[in-house]
């Protein structure tokens, strides 16, 4: 039997929301084992001055506890 645990986690890109995920999960592994799966639960745009600034992504992040 598994536990498994989710974390949620905030990434932002000022190139577009693909690498904004790129960048969280690369974050994410550098911290967190057995990473399962990741969900993108919410995008959002930073505009400043009628220009998109940065992209961000809301992540939930699964990975197995160890024993």
């Amino acid at each position: 039997m598994a536990v498994a645990r989710v974390t949620e986690l905030v990434a932002s890109s000022d190139k577009g929301f693909e690498d904004a995920i790129k960048a969280g999960v690369d974050r994410a592994a550098k911290t967190l084992r057995g990473i399962t799966g990741v969900e993108v639960t919410k995008q959002a745009i930073k505009v400043e001055k009628n220009k998109v600034k940065e992209y961000r992504v809301h992540l939930s992040v699964t990975f197995i506890l160890e024993n």
